[in-house]
This record gives C-alpha cells, sequence and structure tokens, in this order.
C-alpha cells in the first residue's frame, strides 16, 4: 500500500484550521484506504504559535542540522493566517517553499498561504484562490498569478488553492477523491459531518458573505417573504408591494442594503436551497425546481451551471448523502 507524504509548512501567527481541517481529513482517509503520512515543517522544529496562541509542534525546521528534507513532500500543504506576510520575508522559509515544491507532486495552499508560494514564485502564470478578503491584494502584489476570488478551491495542473479556513477541508477531500476515490472521500465527508462537502467550482459566496443583513424594515420585509415561500413567484413589483415601496425605491434600496439586486438575490437564495434539497433527499429533479421556485427542471438546470459551475444531477451524484445500507 502506497503512503502519502503530506508536508504541512508553517509559520508564526498561522491558522490553525488551515492546518487542523485538512489534517482530520487526511487521518480519517487513512483509515479507510490508504495511508497518509502527515508531517509538520517551521522555520524551526518546536513549538510554533498559531494566530489563535495555539501553540503546535514542527517536526523539524527547514535550516540547520536536522533539516527537513525537500525532497520529503509527495504533497506539500501550506497554510495560511496573518502571519503569512512576515513569512513572505523569510528568505529561508520561501526559499525552502521553492524548492519543496518544485519537488512535490502536488502543491496545495489553504487561504492565504497562496501568498507564500507566489513569493515562492510557484503561482507564476497560474489560476488560483484564495480568501476573499485578500484576493485583490493577492492580485496586486502578484500580477503574474491570475487570482479568481470566488471558488471554493481551484485546480491549475499540480497547483491547488483554496480559499479561507473550512474550504481546505473541501480541497483536502477533493485530494482524497484523487488518490483513493469518491466512495472514500464521501465517507470520510460523512463522518466529519461534511455532507454538504463542496465542488471546487461552487462560490466562497453562500448568503452569509454575500448578502449583507437588510438594515430597514421594509427590505427586511422583503427578504423575508423570499425565504419563507420560495416556490412564490417573486418579481420586484410584487416585492416591492411586500415592502410598501415604488417597484425603482425598492430596488434602489434593496441593491443598497443587501449588496446585490432583487433577482440576483432570489435566484442565488433558490439554488443554495435547491443544493440542500438535492444533498440531502432523493426527490426527481423537477420535484426539487418547483419547491425551490424555479417552476421547471430546464430552469433548475440553467442556474445551477451558472451559480454552481455543475448540472443538478451531477451535484446529486457527487455530493448527496450515501443511505445506509439495509
Amino acid at each position: 500500500m502506497n503512503e502519502h507524504r503530506v508536508v504541512f509548512l508553517l509559520f508564526e501567527g498561522f491558522q490553525t484550521l488551515d492546518l487542523t481541517g485538512p489534517w482530520e481529513v487526511f487521518r480519517c482517509a487513512g483509515h479507510r484506504d490508504g495511508a497518509y503520512a502527515c508531517r509538520t515543517v517551521a522555520r524551526t522544529a518546536g513549538a510554533v504559535a498559531s494566530g489563535s496562541g495555539l501553540p503546535v509542534h514542527a517536526a523539524r525546521g527547514v535550516a540547520g542540522p536536522g533539516a527537513a528534507d525537500p525532497a520529503d513532500a509527495d504533497t506539500l500543504v501550506v497554510v495560511g493566517g496573518n502571519g503569512v506576510d512576515a513569512a513572505c520575508r523569510d528568505e529561508a522559509l520561501v526559499r525552502w517553499t521553492a524548492e519543496a515544491g518544485a519537488r512535490a507532486r502536488r502543491v496545495v495552499s489553504v487561504c492565504s498561504g497562496a501568498f507564500l508560494l507566489a513569493a515562492a514564485g510557484l503561482l507564476d502564470g497560474r489560476r488560483v484562490t484564495t480568501h476573499w478578503r485578500r484576493a485583490a491584494q493577492l492580485a496586486r502584489a502578484h500580477p503574474e498569478v491570475r487570482v479568481d476570488a470566488d471558488p471554493v478551491f481551484i485546480r491549475d495542473g499540480r497547483i491547488w488553492t483554496s480559499a479561507g479556513v473550512t474550504a481546505g477541508m473541501d480541497l483536502a477531500l477533493a485530494l482524497v477523491e484523487e488518490d483513493h476515490g469518491r466512495d472514500v472521500a464521501h465517507e470520510v465527508a460523512r463522518e466529519l459531518v461534511l455532507f454538504l462537502r463542496r465542488p471546487g467550482s461552487q462560490s466562497q459566496f453562500s448568503v452569509p458573505l454575500w448578502s449583507r443583513q437588510p438594515s430597514t424594515d421594509p427590505v427586511r420585509e422583503a427578504v423575508r417573504a423570499v425565504h419563507s415561500r420560495l416556490d412564490a413567484r417573486h418579481t420586484v413589483e410584487s416585492l416591492a408591494e411586500r415592502a410598501g415601496l415604488s417597484p425603482r425605491h425598492f430596488q434602489r434600496r434593496f441593491a443598497a442594503e443587501i449588496g446585490v439586486g432583487p433577482a440576483e438575490f432570489v435566484e442565488r437564495v433558490r439554488v443554495e436551497a435547491a443544493q440542500r434539497v438535492l444533498a440531502e433527499g432523493g426527490d426527481p429533479v423537477e420535484a426539487v425546481a418547483r419547491r425551490c421556485g424555479f417552476g421547471s427542471a430546464e430552469t433548475l438546470r440553467r442556474a445551477f451551471q451558472r451559480r454552481v459551475g455543475v448540472a443538478p444531477s451531477e451535484y446529486r451524484s457527487r455530493f448527496g448523502q450515501m443511505k445506509e445500507d439495509a
């Protein structure tokens, strides 16, 4: 049985979940099919303080006696965190990252770990993602890198980059699927209660991120109407009437408070509701479409392709809950 060697590169001020989330995915997968040998490397061996103050032991450093061999990583994972800017100025750390990344079969960043990969020259000409808050900064600092702030994770050849924090677990599940197949990845997702495991093409901007909370009662009432009756016919005119405003005034106020227009808001909410229904149950796609306000399976399919990047049937096949054996 082949052993997959995963090396996590840490630095002072790293994000704890960027390490522990993917680590647990690999640990859980190793119990099912194939072993993952996970190791930690930092500037120097010993305790490394995370951004939350939690110390984590790095088994090896990048220089000096007993230094980590850059050729040891089959998969190199660079975590993110507020300390990444200082890490990018550490010549020894950047040099080791560049050498290890050049030799590794796969190179991975979680969250702002992409900054360290970029500093090491590993992202030149690549399409990558990072935490949505830092995407513009990455694009400015490294114009040679094609930054896409939307997806949960992106694979460009052997380079895998992910969005913030928990997106690292989605990416790790994708790596497990590449190594051991969909069934093992799905079982790991279920074990870790990640039954809504996301494809890389799914947007980072789920409702809590892309939709601001309404600040006035009229818009709040319109938002409540959409969530309470997804299958109702929600037009600008009907929502404006619910809000007690003229359609033009309502549309301006809604966009100002929520951050997107009424039509886009309705479609996004309906798509995310359909994702939950598809993943959790076995209703026909046509029934899901009607329940979530799309009217027809074809309308749902077009919205899914636009927002999620896959067809509803494929989404269910990949991310739906597996039924228990009778």
